[in-house]
Formats: C-alpha cells, structure tokens, sequence
C-alpha cells in the first residue's frame, strides 16, 4: 500500500538529497580521509619497520600481529556498520561518529609507538596485540560512518562520485604527509623510539584539527523515509547483503587495492634500504607515486560519465603492469624506480577514484534488488576485505622476512633476504592488477545503473523500499 505521508513529501525530500554538493564541502568531507590516513598510512607502511627496526621484534610476530588485528577489526566493522545504520541524532546516523571518535582516534595512535623497548619479546607483544586492537576500535568506529557519508551525503550519481574524488584527492595527502616526512623527522628529532613518539603526536594533533573540521562542514541529506523506525532482523540483512554480487566486487576491488598498495608500501621501505642503498629514498619515490595519483584522481569524475567507473578502472590497473615492467628493466636505477611509482600512482588512481562510488552504487542496487537499504552495513562488510587484506599482506611479508632470516638489527643482509624483496617489490603488483582486472571484467553494474536510480525514485514517491 502506498504511504500517502510520504508520497506528500518526496518532492522535497528528492530535491534535497540530489543536491548538487559544493566545493567547500567536497573539500572538507576530504579532509577527514587525509585524517584518517595519517593513521592508515603508518600502518600500512611504516610501522613494521619501526616495530622490526627500533624496537627488534621479530618479523613474523609483528605480521601475526597485524593479522590478528585486521580480522578483529573485520568483525568490528560489521559491528559498526550494524551500529551505523541503528544510529539516531540530530546530526544523523553516520556524522555524529567523526565528532565522537576524534579525540580517542587521536590518543590511540599515538599510543601504538610506546612500545617498552628494554622488556621481554613477550611483553612487547602483548603491548603490540593491545594497543592495535583498541586503535582498530577506535578507527573502524570513526573510519566507517565516515565512509558511510559517501551514500548519504547526496544521491547526485555525478556529484557522488565527484565527492568521492576529492576524499581519495584528499586521503593520499595525509598518507604522504606521514609517509614522506616521518623518516626525515624522526632523523632530525635523533633516530630513537622517542623521536618516533613525538612525530606521532605531530601528526595526531593534525589529524584532530582535520576530522573536526570535516564534522562541522558537512551534511547528511539522503534519508530514506520508508526504511525509518523499520528495523529488518540481521539474518535477512546478511541476505540482502550475500545476494548483492557487486557488494561484493566491491570488497575485491577495495581488498586488493588496499593489499596491493600495503605490499609496496611495506616492502619498498626494505627495498629502498637494503637494494638501492638508501632508506630516506623511499620519501621521494612515494611522494612521487602519490601525487600522480591524487592528480588523476581530480580527472577520473570527469570521464566516468563518457567511459564509465569499470572501464577507466580496467584501463588504469592495465597500466599498473606497465609501470612495474618498466622498473623490471633496471630495477637498480633510481630513475626508472621513480619513472614506475609516477605511472604506477596514474594507474591506480581511477580504482581508487572509482571503488567507493562504486560501493555507494552497490548500496542503491541492494535496495533495488531486496528492497532492503544497508548503507552501513554495505560499506562496513565491503571494509573486511580492505582490513583482512591489509593484515594478510602484512603478515604474509613478515612470514617471508623471516622464513630467509631477516633481522632488522643487522645492517647487512644475506642475499635470500636481497632476493625475497627483490621478487616481492617487483612482481607483487602485477599478481594484484591481473586478479583486479578479472573483477573488473565481472562488473556490470554501469549498464543499467540509471534504470535502478529511475525505479528507486519513483518507490520513494510511492512511500515504498
């Protein structure tokens, strides 16, 4: 039956959530993923090395460790999304969490560097396994309703994906902000665990200034009028969510890039150190990559309308291959290394530019297809596989660190240690882009995308999911 209430008022309610998002917005919805990196850029790249490096923790525990703490995460985004999508305010259901989970964001962090470097390994593990399972609360708790925001911020396909642009714009910022400068600064600060520390805090205080800016300049406008004081048991809401095939391109696409890019990460910092001769040339070599991709990433919006996100997504991770084949022919030149990072970031900026757009166009499908809406529950379950893919890449370097006996303390390095980081800086990437481009190859969802947005607005006006 029609609910004649909110048939009355869709006009309105459609022009709303449509609305065409402004720069100044854009900008600062950004500004909370450039927060939100400086924590997942140390993560994803430096803190094995300060873990292995400075502290000497074996490899293999740190990246058990790391896997420990991204399947936990993956059941606390599940969680959170559930959470989420329960979630009632006068600033809505997703914004709220920036507010609430700035400040412990902030201090989490920083507590993931006070390692006690004098105690047992055992000890020293225990801190690690704490620590990194209360900083995983705290980000997925502020990390996925932030992310959330993508389909609630305007239901505009073009000014979605736009948004969305200047958030990955915005996001490498902050990862090459920490990544490009913590080793220079922990250097000038005296290359010890307490010049770690006081970078940290540097970089918290930025991040807290960030998300809070973000919080008081953005809006949550889509807001379903028949899904609310609906409340659909979670077994049916798991199998809305199973039966949705793009959310679940949509995890491989979010997983691999995020495996993919913490692989390099990672494994280039070692590369870098031991094979170019050079631990601080890793800062220009990353910076490098991620200004290519931040630049394309502004561009891709532009010609997803033209040639569609699956295909600029395929077109891109086809030149992550010829980035890494270009490096394979000298991979002992620091100008073929930063020649393969500038091509590889062009290459992976549509993926990045395209999967959470792609996420928020899997949540309207959902709804089209079970009439079931899952904003929360979309993004959080499509965020397992970035957290389990980012831990598995973690812990599968540090199985084969230490499988050739790597030990961080040592400053020479025998040569099955030169060779493994060697075949995994250089033939990880092109493993990673042929499983993506196979994805890529399986997504659908552009062709009748506008007839989905077509029937879900005229459900709306009926009053109906």
């Amino acid at each position: 039956m029609q609910n004649t209430q909110f048939a009355e008022h869709a006009p309105d309610t459609e022009l709303e959530e449509n609305a065409v998002v402004s720069l100044r917005e854009k900008i600062c919805y950004g500004l909370g993923d450039t927060a939100c990196n400086v924590v997942f850029g140390i993560c994803a790249t430096l803190l094995t090395f300060f873990y292995t490096d400075y502290i000497g923790i074996n490899p293999m525990t740190v990246g058990m460790i790391f896997l420990i703490s991204r399947f936990f995460d993956g059941i606390s985004d599940v969680v959170m999304g559930f959470i989420t999508d329960r979630t009632h305010s006068k600033y809505g259901k997703a914004r709220p969490w920036i507010l609430w989970m700035s400040v412990p964001y902030a201090v989490t962090f920083v507590l993931l560097f006070f390692v006690p470097a004098d105690a047992s390994e055992t000890v020293q593990a225990v801190y690690i396994v704490t620590y990194n399972l209360v900083n995983t609360v705290v980000y997925t708790a502020l990390n996925l309703p932030y992310s959330t925001m993508g389909s609630l911020i305007t239901r505009d396909e073009f000014s979605r994906s736009a948004t969305q642009a200047w958030r990955i714009f915005c996001g490498p910022m902050g990862k090459m902000l920490v990544v490009v400068s913590t080793l220079p600064l922990v250097h000038y600060f005296g290359n010890t665990q307490r010049s770690w520390i006081i970078v940290s805090v540097i970089f918290s205080v930025i991040a807290l200034v960030l998300l809070l800016i973000c919080f008081f300049n953005i809006k949550e406008r889509v807001v379903i009028k028949a899904a609310q004081g609906v409340k659909v048991p979670l077994k049916q809401q798991l199998k809305a969510l199973i039966s949705n095939q793009y959310w679940a391109m949509c995890l491989g696409f979010w997983g691999l890039a995020v495996m993919m890019s913490t692989v390099s990460g990672v494994i280039m910092t070692y590369y870098c150190k031991y094979t170019l001769g050079n631990e601080l040339l890793y800062s220009p070599l990353y910076a490098a990559e991620l200004i290519s991709q931040s630049i394309v990433v502004l561009i891709v919006p532009h010609f997803v309308p033209r040639f569609g996100k699956r295909n600029l997504t395929l077109a891109g991770i086809l030149l992550v291959i010829v980035a890494q084949i270009v490096w394979l022919c000298a991979p002992l030149s620091m100008s073929a290394a930063m020649a393969s990072a500038i091509i590889r970031g062009i290459g992976v900026a549509p993926l990045w530019a395209n999967v959470f757009p792609m996420l928020a166009d899997a949540v309207e499908y959902g709804q089209w297809k079970t009439h079931v809406r899952q904003d929360g529950m979309i993004f959080s379950a499509a965020s397992v596989g970035s957290k389990i893919g980012g831990g598995l890449a973690t812990a599968g370097i540090g199985i084969l660190m230490d499988s050739v006996n790597y030990n961080g303390l040592s400053s020479t390095q025998p040569q099955e240690v030169l060779d493994l980081i060697y075949v995994v800086c250089m033939y990880a990437p092109i493993i990673f882009s042929i499983i993506i481009a196979v994805l890529c190859l399986m997504y659908k969802l552009d062709k009748f995308y506008p007839q989905v947005i077509a029937d879900l607005r005229e459900r709306d006006r009926q009053g109906v999911l």
